[in-house]
């Protein structure tokens, strides 16, 4: 379903809000280096017909040290107008859906206080 630029600006302005005023202080409130893989940044993507929320990691691994990667936890899919379907990115890579038919508000309420959807 095509979505009108107003309302896909909107979304998007909402959702990278959500980051910076919800995500980013509660999950990433400091970057921590180790010899794994750690996140160095939250932030989010319009794709296709809806938005997703991205980790972006930093390897601390000694045979890439340095490189980065990202990799989406949850997304909202608009399937019509202020109604979303959640979906949360499971270890196989594949999205699975746990909620429809939402509004943006409650979207995002479901984002904040789900922990499946939370960043790792």
């Amino acid at each position: 379903m095509a979505v009108e630029a107003r309302e896909k600006q909107a979304i998007i302005m909402a959702c990278e809000t959500f980051i910076q005023n919800v995500l980013k202080p509660r999950f990433l409130s400091e970057i921590r280096p180790n010899e794994w893989n750690y996140t160095v940044d939250l932030h989010g993507a319009w794709r296709a017909s809806g938005y997703r929320f991205i980790q972006r990691y930093r390897s601390g691994m000694s045979h890439n040290r340095g490189e980065e990667f990202d990799a989406p936890f949850a997304k909202l899919d608009r399937i019509g107008s202020d109604r979303f379907d959640i979906y949360w990115m499971r270890h196989t890579g594949k999205w699975w859906r746990l909620y429809t038919n939402v509004t943006l508000a409650k979207a995002l309420l479901i984002l904040e206080t789900d922990e499946l959807l939370h960043p790792v």
